[in-house]
């Protein structure tokens, strides 16, 4: 049997009720630049660049005084190693976003955090080029639509 939720349960807007879902940055730490050196430095550069997030995320709460929409985790290796830092930008019910090609910096992190904040703002995850981050034009890998509904089917046939 499918599953899935009714259009009033959770909409293609990102919107679940009343209740807006969280936008999650899934950081690659296990990306290594072609410059990284384990002898030099026993971090990975996506390891780096996951610190450098999580902790602009929480000075972006601290700084406002209230949670964000903003969460990050880490994951092992989004296999865009040719152009490594990766990270996803995703949230349920909205386009959701592949970018790479990161150094691990500061910049490139509250870019990252920046951006995730205007994707979660967003009922579609589609954010006006205009108000981008300069710090991610030109770190975009993949656009990924959003999932269909699936709904308990009497025929179990996909909606």
């Amino acid at each position: 049997m499918l599953f899935a939720f009714p259009v009033e349960v959770c909409s293609n807007t990102g919107n679940f009720g009343n209740v807006t879902m969280p936008t999650t940055i899934t950081v690659c730490d296990t990306c290594k630049r072609s410059d990284w050196d384990a002898a030099r430095d026993p971090l990975t550069d996506g390891e780096k660049l996951a610190t450098l997030i999580e902790t602009a995320v929480k000075n972006e709460v601290s700084a406002e005084g209230l949670p964000t929409q903003v969460r990050v985790r880490r994951h092992a290796c989004l296999l865009g190693c040719d152009h490594g830092c990766n990270v996803a930008i995703q949230s349920h019910g909205k386009i959701n976003y592949v970018l790479g090609r990161f150094e691990p910096d500061q910049a490139s992190a509250e870019g990252i955090v920046d951006y995730a904040g205007l994707h979660a703002q967003s009922l579609t995850g589609q954010v006006p080029y205009r108000t981008w981050p300069v710090a991610i034009k030109g770190h975009f890998v993949a656009r990924l639509p959003v999932l269909p509904q699936l709904v308990p089917a009497d025929d179990d046939a996909i909606l």
